[in-house]
């Protein structure tokens, strides 16, 4: 066979490869629903991330990153867990999960910046959704705006996993470095330091309905330790 030959089957084989690839990835993080304005993740999880968001002019993105490593003691309360959800749905994995725990963060972050509800709606728990857009009609009719930079996430780690009948809840620690400034209508600082970057430590928690046929999770609960 010429080179031409082997050619062809090179590309025929790559082509398997990339849609093989793709069709893991929706299946980790989960799909589009077809209403969205640009590519997110639904924490409910998006489809991993080829791409992210566009960024908003408020909202400055983290720069790429290497794949998180998993950190869980073997025996621990959190290994148990992550067995029990991945008994309940083989298609689970820690790592990817953590992955895209990552996006959401960036993503929702974002949202919340920009006064995103339409993007923040089907990403979050109905409790916690009220609690973010309060906050964000609060900060609207004060006529200020926040700016968020994301410095870079430190570490995102599970702490804690476990199955409450068919539903799967995952809580993730991230570790970050923030700037968060709040301007008033005239773009005057009001709060914060545009100059100053600030760990900030968050537990959110995500489940999912392992029996569903959607593949998203949502962030139910939100805490700073």
């Amino acid at each position: 066979m010429d080179g031409g030959g082997f050619a062809f089957f090179d590309i025929i084989f790559f082509a398997m490869v990339a849609a093989f690839l793709i069709l893991r990835l929706r299946s980790v993080l989960g799909r589009r629903t077809g209403n969205e304005n640009s590519e997110r993740w639904t924490t409910r999880p998006p489809q991993q991330r080829p791409g992210r968001p566009e960024a908003a002019d408020n909202v400055t993105r983290l720069p790429d990153r290497a794949p998180p490593e998993m950190d869980v003691a073997p025996g621990s309360p959190v290994e148990a867990g992550l067995t029990q959800i991945k008994l309940a749905d083989p298609a689970f994995e820690p790592r990817d999960f953590t992955e895209g725990a990552r996006g959401a963060f960036e993503m929702i972050v974002g949202a919340f910046a920009q006064g995103d509800t339409a993007t923040l709606r089907p990403l979050l728990s109905d409790d916690v959704y009220d609690n973010f857009a309060a906050a964000i009609r609060a900060r609207q009719q004060a006529k200020h705006t926040l700016e968020t930079t994301l410095v870079g996430i430190k570490s995102a780690d599970i702490v804690d996993a476990r199955m409450d009948g068919r539903t799967a809840f995952v809580t993730v620690k991230f570790v970050t470095e923030q700037i968060n400034v709040t301007r008033d209508a005239d773009g005057n600082v009001v709060e914060g330091d545009p100059q100053s970057v600030t760990p900030v430590v968050d537990l959110w928690t995500f489940s999912r309905n392992t029996r569903a046929r959607d593949p998203n999770w949502m962030l139910v609960a939100t805490e700073t330790p």
